[in-house]
Order: C-alpha cells, then sequence, then structure tokens
C-alpha cells in the first residue's frame, strides 16, 4: 500500500527543488555576465552569483534542520527558463538589446525564485519549522531585491538602449 504524502514531504520535494534550482542558476550568471554589454549588468550578475552561493548555503543548513542530507532534484522549470536566456544570449549577440533580453530573463528565474521561497516561508511556519524560517526570508529577502535591481537597470538603460530607432 502506498504512503500517503504529507505537507512535511511536499516541503521537502520542493526545498530540494530549489536547491536543484539554485545551483543551476549559480552556474549561469558567470555567462550571463560574460554576455551583458554594460559595465552595471555585468557587475550585477556576478554580485548576484556571490548572494546565490550565500544562498545555497542558508538551503544546506535548511537541509541540516531537518536531519537530511543537501540534495537536489531536478528541476525542469528553472532548466527551460535558464535555456530561454541561453536562446536570448546566442539570438541577440551584438545587437542593442541583448542586455533587455538578459534582463528578462535574470527576472523569470527570479521570480521562480521568489515565488518558491514564498511557498517554502508559508509551509514551513505551517510546519513549526522555526529554523528554517529565517534561513528562508533571508533569501526570499535577496531575490526580491534582485528583481528590483533588475527592473531600475531595465528602466534606466537597457530598455531605451534596445528599442528601434524608428519607433
Amino acid at each position: 500500500m502506498a504512503t500517503t504524502k504529507t505537507l512535511d514531504d511536499l516541503f521537502l520535494d520542493t526545498l530540494k527543488d530549489i536547491y536543484f534550482a539554485e545551483k543551476q542558476i549559480l552556474k549561469a550568471l558567470p555567462k550571463m555576465a560574460r554576455a551583458a554589454q554594460s559595465e552595471e549588468g555585468r557587475a550585477g550578475f556576478l554580485q548576484h552569483r556571490d548572494e546565490t552561493q550565500n544562498q545555497i548555503e542558508r538551503l544546506e543548513q535548511v537541509f541540516e534542520t531537518l536531519g537530511k542530507s543537501a540534495r537536489g532534484k531536478t528541476c525542469e522549470a528553472i532548466q527551460g527558463i535558464l535555456a530561454e536566456g541561453e536562446e536570448i544570449m546566442e539570438e541577440f549577440k551584438g545587437s542593442p538589446a541583448l542586455d533587455a533580453g538578459l534582463i528578462s530573463s535574470a527576472q523569470a528565474v527570479e521570480h521562480y525564485e521568489i515565488a518558491r521561497y514564498g511557498t517554502l516561508i508559508a509551509w514551513a511556519n505551517q510546519l513549526g519549522l522555526k529554523e528554517a524560517v529565517p534561513l528562508l526570508q533571508a533569501n526570499l529577502a535577496e531575490e526580491d531585491a534582485t528583481d528590483k535591481k533588475l527592473t531600475k537597470l531595465a528602466q534606466a538603460q537597457a530598455n531605451s538602449k534596445g528599442a528601434s530607432k524608428a519607433a
């Protein structure tokens, strides 16, 4: 007889998902930094790489509080989002719209992470995982701040630089 899955199981499954996602993002950020045309974009991607490393360490602490080893589970969603980013890097290489495309790809990643962390925080609260909540909240706060920085960067320069001169 199959065992009934619980919210605890779903929490752990989703934790593995975001852990895998963060590790994939960590690999993608240096590529995005190299592709970025603006110095601000390059610096932003490298700064977020460092934040992502800290986020992975916090997730490892969450696994530790659960008495589980830190293991990822393939996240099809993040793989798709990152593949779209790769396409933009190839198709818009050298184009004035490249940075706008990179920012939009990065924001798709951020929005995925924000959704995952928000859910994990709600479930951690429900499950009484008091040690996990501040670690997850720290990651969520960084993702939210990065999303806001990306919006500012897009509005300040990337979107207008990428706009068609004929418009």
